[in-house]
């Protein structure tokens, strides 16, 4: 009986090592560049592959160029630790970065893989882009840790892009140099060069090179929108998420054409350092830039983001999608209610008296007022906080969703996440459901947000968006069992899915008001 006892005890520590998957060979893998090494999480349920390079660093003769391929390494290189932030001369307090700090030498990515899956599992790809308005963001921040959904059978990938001055500088000097004359953009081209690196090498880290998904949120989700309509992207990407954002604004974060852009970065480094001449500029130090980015000017000095290029993006990106010329792949989108804030105070008698200055007495003063109403005090606030969030960002996400709905033949699916979550030392609980309140539901990270006080029904909530999420990016639907079922969007049935813990599908009651939006705004 005793050695009966010891065989089954000895057969299960057998078959535990059988599935255990942290031993030397799962931790590293050999990429196009070198072998690099990973870990395992606290958990062991995923191992983690941080700050490996996907270009080379773009600095000296290389700043304000497109991305080049990094250089091989010989043995194997550590891949334990977050790579820096790109250099940024915009801060948010509630981005938290976990790396060395910001440098022009940025351009790593990260993935993170089930442990148990193997190097041949061809799991669905989902590659993350992060926000912060072209100008702040990083992969390191808690709340963007991929490795809870990789829990659910998907392999994540995030990278650094260019950011500001070292991302999207335009000038006639870059355009004249540029084998495919256009400058500007090297953000989005950086994130274009880490959707290939993981086309050319996800499936050593367990992944399926022909599923790859990307997502992003406010300017990541802009940048998902540019990247389904650049040719530099095409045959790369399966299915494409969008939370709170596209490039389709005619103000605010609208990609103006490349001379406009040009003459801007001209005018800048004229007026700044005396100097347009790209050598130098490049001798500059990034100290430099950061001083005269962050100088308390007026007018503050000039804003850089994306542009319409010409080679990244042919046309504007609401043109490309006009034609049907982006990538035709399925499409889930949507935005969060209070995405403008919710701290509107004013009567509805002020709010009337405001749109009729504004707009006159006649018409499109009436138009505006039947789209945003002011029936009591409390209403007029309502519609405050709609207009601001609607010109801010909502109205760009609903005409990517509806242009991919006229020309992408491919299914689209829309959400409205409604749900504020409990506040913490950056967002106040009157806050609603803010501009980026959904990245902590999406990745499963609700404990990143650590003076938050989580309700079950917050845990229940991102329980559900991780589901919906990476079901979307498996099979291109994110409906799945036991899950409230999510329709299609589209002239058959125009429902939005309302992300809150009852998730219910409801008919678009604003649809009047974005059309009236478009007559006024759209180009």
């Amino acid at each position: 009986l005793m050695r009966l006892l010891v065989a089954k005890v000895c057969l299960g520590m057998v078959g535990a090592l059988l599935v255990l998957p942290a031993g030397a060979d799962s931790l590293k893998v050999k990429t196009d560049r070198g072998k690099v090494e990973g870990e395992a999480t606290t958990d062991g349920k995923v191992i983690a592959f941080k700050g490996v390079p996907f270009a080379a660093p773009p600095v000296g003769d290389l700043r304000w160029k497109a991305p080049q391929p990094a250089a091989k390494w010989g043995g194997v290189r550590p891949a334990k630790t977050f790579g820096s932030h790109c250099e940024q001369a915009v801060s948010y307090g509630d981005m938290i970065f976990h790396d060395p700090g910001a440098s022009e030498d940025c351009l790593t990515l990260n993935v993170w893989t089930p442990a148990s899956a193997g190097k041949k599992a061809k799991l669905p790809v989902m590659v993350w882009i992060y926000g912060g308005g072209f100008a702040a963001g990083g992969t390191s921040e808690g709340r963007q840790d991929g490795q809870f959904l990789a829990h659910r059978g998907v392999v994540v990938v995030s990278m650094n892009y260019r950011l500001g001055i070292w991302g999207f500088m335009a000038h006639p000097e870059l355009t004249a140099e540029s084998p495919q004359h256009a400058s500007g953009n090297y953000g989005l081209r950086d994130i274009a060069a880490a959707i290939r690196w993981t086309k050319e090498n996800i499936e050593a880290f367990g992944g399926d090179a022909g599923n790859i998904t990307i997502f992003g949120e406010s300017a990541g989700s802009f940048a998902v929108s540019a990247e389904m309509a650049s040719p530099l992207a095409k045959g790369l990407i399966t299915k494409a998420i969008g939370e709170s954002g596209g490039a389709f604004n005619s103000s605010g974060l609208s990609f103006p054409p490349r001379a406009e852009a040009e003459a801007a970065g001209s005018e800048f480094m004229q007026k700044v350092f005396g100097t347009s001449k790209l050598a130098e500029m490049r001798k500059l130090t990034s100290e430099q830039l950061m001083t005269a980015v962050t100088a308390k000017t007026t007018p503050p000095p000039a804003r850089f983001g994306p542009d319409v290029d010409g080679y990244f993006l042919p046309e504007s990106v609401p043109e490309i999608f006009a034609k049907g010329e982006q990538a035709h792949v399925p499409l889930l989108a949507g935005w969060n209610a209070d995405e403008g804030g919710r701290s509107f105070t004013m009567s509805a008698e002020t709010y009337k008296e405001d749109v009729r200055k504004r707009l006159g007495d006649g018409v499109k003063a009436d138009l505006f007022l039947a789209a945003y109403p002011a029936g009591t005090d409390e209403e007029a606030q309502r519609s405050a906080g709609d207009y601001a969030r609607d010109r801010f960002i909502a109205y760009s996400t609903w005409r990517w969703v509806e242009g991919q709905v006229r020309t992408g033949k491919a299914p689209v699916y829309r959400y409205f996440f409604d749900y504020g979550s409990p506040g913490d030392k950056f967002h106040p609980v009157s806050a609603g459901a803010f501009h980026s309140d959904e990245i902590e539901y999406v990745f499963g990270a609700l404990d990143s947000r650590q003076e938050a006080k989580w309700r079950p029904e917050d845990r229940a909530l991102s329980e559900m968006m991780g589901q919906y999420w990476t079901n979307f990016a498996k099979t291109g639907d994110p409906n799945g069992p036991g899950l409230a079922k999510w329709p299609v969007y589209g002239p058959d049935d125009w429902n939005v899915m309302h992300l809150d813990p009852t998730a219910e599908a409801k008919p678009d009651v604003q649809r009047a008001r974005y059309q009236l939006l478009d007559k006024a705004w759209g180009k």
